[in-house]
């Protein structure tokens, strides 16, 4: 899945921390990586140009999710984790 997100670092790994738990991860730069061996997930977070508007301007990434280990259910229930943490008023 990949995916352009209004977000600054800080926020996403803070959502991230939540969003994943109990499981945790590692951060090497751009690449988060789950520190659960059958099912794993990477996460490359990049960073990509402001969004302007006015004089608003917003930090954005693309956000590009990789999973290993995980079959279609597993797949859909994780990938709408991540969505329900990371959506923002509601949605």
């Amino acid at each position: 899945m990949c995916q352009d997100m209004t977000t600054s670092r800080a926020a996403f790994l803070r959502s991230l921390t939540i969003a994943m738990e109990p499981v945790t991860f590692e951060v090497d730069g751009e690449t988060l990586r789950s520190s659960d061996p059958a099912h794993a997930w990477r996460i490359r977070l990049t960073p990509l140009a402001e969004l302007r508007l006015g004089l608003i301007q917003l930090s954005r990434h693309r956000v590009e999710i990789f999973l290993t280990g995980y079959d279609a259910t597993r797949t859909t229930g994780f990938l709408e984790r991540f969505e329900r943490y990371f959506r923002r008023a509601g949605g």
